[in-house]
């Protein structure tokens, strides 16, 4: 595991930008395209326009990568809380990113069918081979969860490799998530935290006793894969070994 931690947020999403372009690269080198499965939420959209703008759009053949989802909410793609909406306005649409290369969650489909319909489309994608995203993107809520692995859930014991649905009582919602065993299949994992309201789970995870039920984002630790943590100095601040 590496921390990459940075003064102020601008500085971190710069840094993961470049990792995420660097990855990239060496993905599209070894077996011509680079298969990404996407961070929800609000903390990632920075990012997905930082890779959009002039800086960075020229350094990656947008024509080779194709996006996944690491969860989705039980929403339509045209509703605000939509993952797959915030993607594709901040990023599919200004890189011109084609179809063929973004795989929504079919969130038409009931949650259970959703995430069937999901993992098919995951093995579908990498065939014969294993399912091995070369990155997955991943946030983290100030009550540990990352993906849509919510403390005290079923989700947590899946040992299923692919997506599988959730009910997220604290929220009274459905959400579909890939599980923590294909998350941890990836050649790379990269969180970007940043804010001092994510500096206590940011402790629970990094330093605290496993307690998976508690905090679910300490069940991210790829067996063969890098695992990168972008913080700023706020979401650092708890920590005590830096």
């Amino acid at each position: 595991m590496k921390l990459h931690i940075s003064p102020v947020t601008t500085e971190v999403l710069h840094e993961l930008a470049t990792y995420f372009v660097a990855t990239g690269q060496q993905a599209i080198a070894a077996h011509s395209r680079f298969t990404v499965a996407l961070s929800g939420g609000s903390s990632p959209k920075k990012l997905y326009e930082l890779l959009a703008s002039e800086a960075f759009k020229s350094q990656l053949d947008w024509t080779k990568v194709y996006f996944f989802f690491g969860d989705e909410r039980n929403v339509p793609h045209t509703d605000p809380q939509s993952n797959y909406l915030m993607a594709k306005t901040a990023l599919f649409e200004p890189l011109q990113i084609g179809s063929s290369q973004t795989f929504p969650v079919d969130t038409s489909l009931p949650p259970v069918q959703a995430a069937v319909a999901y993992t098919k489309d995951i093995n579908q994608h990498f065939g014969n081979d294993t399912a091995r995203f070369d990155l997955v993107l991943l946030g983290l809520g100030d009550n540990s969860h990352t993906a849509s692995l919510f403390p005290h859930t079923p989700v947590l014991h899946d040992e299923s490799v692919g997506a599988k649905e959730v009910y997220v009582e604290e929220l009274q919602a459905d959400r579909i998530t890939l599980t923590a065993p294909l998350i941890n299949q990836a050649q790379a994992i990269a969180f970007l935290v940043f804010g001092k309201d994510k500096a206590e789970a940011v402790k629970h995870i990094l330093e605290d006793p496993r307690n998976i039920e508690e905090y679910p984002a300490q069940l991210i630790a790829p067996a063969s894969g890098e695992l990168h943590w972008f913080l700023d100095a706020a979401a650092a601040s708890k920590l005590e070994q830096k």
